[in-house]
């Protein structure tokens, strides 16, 4: 362990439960009428976990973004991606898709034919991130990653650290980002620590999705996210000595844009007549271009 002081907590957030996409449920932490966004993050959703009869799952159908990143990381279930740009690939469990929107995609999450066939568990989480006013209109990317291409580490006690992008215990993802940007998942056993050290000016989150961990001295259970101060100072996740259940977190941070964001549904930009121009473009058929 480093001799940094801990970094100051600023709050606790706990998760709201909605509907999505097509019917399917999620556990929010932001946005909610409380919190609207967290610079750079724009909305969290954990996808699940919901277990489907056969010909049951659902997804999110057809549907277009403008001016922001979306990354989604299946844990559970199978996924079929399908874009504007020409992608068509399965997310599986463990995999992350990592699609840059930009100036305009149109794209679909639904289940694949096995799932949809067989039923089954899905459970997942969706990420929005935001881009800077010059790169909301650059050309949209998508990357896609299996469970196997992450980056990853053993913890002591039989825990697994995964890396998605930038670098936490000194294992670093192979996600190419547009900002600077950290996205871990720690599965975590007893008696096991995690120290993070974020860039003193970036956003640090940690989000807990299953058991309870101690973050920088406090306790936080499954559904609630701790959002830190900007400055320097570590960040130190530990579980129980006594704990018998597997503790899950996810581990996010982010270099804060600090421009004005206008939102309307699928469309991120700086200005009300960006999105008008967004919605616009769209409903003329002008979107992807």
């Amino acid at each position: 362990m480093t001799n940094l002081t801990a970094r100051k907590i600023l709050q606790i957030i706990t998760s709201q439960s909605t509907v999505e996409g097509g019917g399917f449920k999620v556990r929010r932490p932001f946005p909610t009428q409380h919190v609207d966004h967290i610079d750079p993050f724009l909305l969290l959703d954990e996808m699940g976990p919901a277990d489907y009869a056969p010909h049951k799952a659902v997804g999110a159908p057809s549907h277009p973004h403008r001016g922001f990143e979306t990354v989604t990381y299946l844990l559970s279930g199978a996924m079929v991606h399908e874009d504007s740009i020409g992608t068509r690939a399965v997310i599986k469990p463990g995999g992350v898709q990592w699609m840059t929107a930009g100036s305009g995609v149109i794209h679909s999450e639904l289940p694949t034919d096995d799932m949809m066939a067989l039923g089954g568990r899905m459970h997942g989480f969706q990420l929005w991130v935001n881009l800077s006013a010059d790169r909301k209109m650059i050309p949209p990317r998508y990357q896609g990653y299996d469970a196997d291409e992450l980056a990853q580490t053993k913890l002591p006690n039989g825990g697994l650290l995964k890396v998605v992008a930038g670098t936490v215990l000194g294992v670093t993802g192979p996600v190419e980002t547009t900002s600077p940007m950290t996205y871990a998942h720690a599965a975590m056993q007893a008696n096991e620590t995690i120290e993070w050290i974020p860039d003193a000016s970036h956003t640090a989150l940690v989000h807990v999705f299953d058991g309870e961990v101690t973050v920088n001295d406090q306790k936080v259970v499954s559904g609630q996210m701790v959002v830190f101060e900007r400055s320097t100072g570590a960040v130190k996740i530990s579980t129980d000595v006594a704990n018998v259940k597997s503790a899950q977190v996810l581990i996010l941070g982010g270099a804060p844009l600090n421009e004005p964001v206008v939102r309307y549904g699928p469309f991120v930009m700086n200005t009300r007549q960006e999105i008008v121009d967004a919605v616009n473009d769209y409903q003329n058929g002008v979107l992807v271009r």
